[in-house]
């Protein structure tokens, strides 16, 4: 019952807040939000999906060939010596470090993918150029740049303000 009540106090607070405006020129007075609805044109859009679709292909065949030289070798392979063994431990450090390297760099390249991939289903959306954040627009700018950008210039350094 408590629940009810509280409800409409709160619908009610937020009637007397929201005004209808008084005609033309209230609605000229008032100053445009940054939640302004985001439209980014079909020809746009198309562009943008090709941008990232080209972005993907690319960082699909640069993890490949990552994988292929660093995972799908063995230890004798990377080293070119006849044993599987080698008798310096600087080597061995050597290769482990290209391995975790090649590793990292297969990792970002693959968060970068699935930033991609979220960008392609915001462009199916329709969300595609909307601040996840804010709401307000990504400069075109911004999204020729990175075109998987999530965040418009100010909030992500908002984000990585935080980190």
């Amino acid at each position: 019952m408590k629940k009810k009540q509280a409800k409409k106090q709160v619908k009610k607070q937020i009637k007397k807040k929201i005004r209808k405006p008084a005609g033309k020129k209230a609605l000229a007075k008032k100053p445009p939000t940054k939640k302004a609805a985001v439209k980014v044109s079909r020809q746009e859009l198309l562009k943008y999906k090709s941008l990232l679709l080209n972005k993907k292909e690319t960082l699909l065949k640069d993890i490949q060939h990552i994988s292929k030289d660093t995972l799908n070798k063995n230890q004798r392979d990377v080293t070119g010596e006849l044993s599987g063994y080698t008798f310096h431990m600087a080597d061995v450090a050597t290769d482990n470090y290209d391995r975790d390297f090649g590793l990292g760099l297969a990792t970002s390249e693959q968060k970068v993918i699935w930033e991609i991939d979220e960008a392609l289903g915001r462009i199916n959306d329709k969300t595609f150029g909307k601040c996840l954040s804010c709401g307000g627009k990504i400069n075109k700018e911004r999204l020729l740049a990175i075109p998987y950008a999530k965040f418009c210039k100010d909030c992500q350094q908002k984000e990585e303000g935080k980190k």
